[in-house]
């Protein structure tokens, strides 16, 4: 992690530590995904699935979904299904995204891409596999607590973040825009406000669904999310000219290759850096109305444009 003793200046995260308030909920995201999807016959598909579940990463989304139920007055156990099926959704994207067809990646996380291990056919495989069984697991594992039209809520957000009009549709216009320098800003915040905010969105408001928070507070909780998504790719943008492959666990340098638009070659990095800070700003305001309990929130949207990796 990045250091958090920017987070310990401010007055209102004072008394909140980040580093460990995210290690924490890590492992309880570890520990419940590890659980979620035991190896069975036949076992290679398990064995795929399982290899880029549990490749590590920051976990920021599931995390996400947790700490605003948490804030808005439930539970981890009320919300730790569909963080997990978030998590599966986001993997399926990065398995499917890592394709030849697609980004032609050759590692992510510091590892090999799923389909540099499996083949391109189990890593199709075991992306639609995560995808369809992270809405499975939503609608049998929720606790009987949780009222069912919210669980349903929550399937059809779920839903309409990967679709075509979300993740789905972003992808398609990256995919399109590819060697076009030409492309406009505004076609640029339509990519990223489908391809990363989608689901970055569906992480926030899910939780919020899931305790019954009124349509005020869904629509905060949903601008605060279109801030840090965007906010999260700037950055993204930012690290694939200015981090290594080390850092990124990932190809670097991938955005410039592939001729594609980004903030930075628009704004230049010093005011792709500016905007990032400003949406997160932005963010954090909306989140005034909830007090203390927002300060986990507040301090991963700071993180989010402090990352290095």
């Amino acid at each position: 992690m990045v250091a958090t003793d920017k987070f310990k200046k401010t007055p209102e995260t004072a008394t909140f530590n980040l580093s460990a308030y995210l290690k924490e909920r890590q492992q309880l995201c570890e520990t419940a995904l590890d659980q979620a999807i035991p190896i069975v016959y036949p076992e290679k598909i398990y064995e795929a699935m399982r290899y880029s579940l549990l490749a590590g990463g920051k976990r920021v989304r599931p995390i996400l979904c947790l700490a605003t139920c948490e804030m808005t007055g439930g539970t981890i156990e009320m919300a730790m299904p569909t963080a997990c099926a978030l998590e599966m959704i986001h993997t399926m994207s990065l398995i499917h995204d890592d394709l030849p067809a697609m980004d032609n990646d050759d590692y992510r996380r510091g590892k090999l891409t799923n389909h540099k291990v499996y083949g391109e056919d189990i890593a199709i495989l075991a992306g639609d596999g995560l995808l369809a069984y992270a809405f499975e697991f939503v609608a049998t594992q929720t606790p009987q607590n949780v009222p069912r039209d919210r669980v349903l809520q929550v399937v059809a957000r779920l839903g309409r973040a990967l679709g075509a009009a979300g993740l789905v549709g972003g992808q398609v216009v990256d995919l399109e825009c590819e060697g076009k320098l030409d492309t406009s800003l505004e076609t640029l915040n339509f990519i990223h406000n489908h391809k990363t905010a989608a689901l970055l969105e569906a992480c926030v408001v899910c939780g919020g669904i899931l305790t019954g928070v009124s349509p005020e507070d869904l629509q905060r909780l949903t601008r605060y999310a279109q801030n840090i998504g965007l906010a999260f790719q700037i950055v993204d943008d930012i690290l694939d000219i200015t981090a290594t492959q080390e850092q990124l666990g990932k190809t670097a340098g991938k955005d410039l290759k592939a001729q594609k638009v980004t903030y930075p070659s628009l704004w230049g990095i010093e005011e792709s850096r500016s905007k990032a800070q400003q949406l997160v700003e932005a963010a954090c305001a909306e989140l005034e109305p909830f007090g203390e309990l927002a300060q986990p929130l507040k301090a991963i949207a700071h993180f989010i444009t402090s990352r290095n990796h």
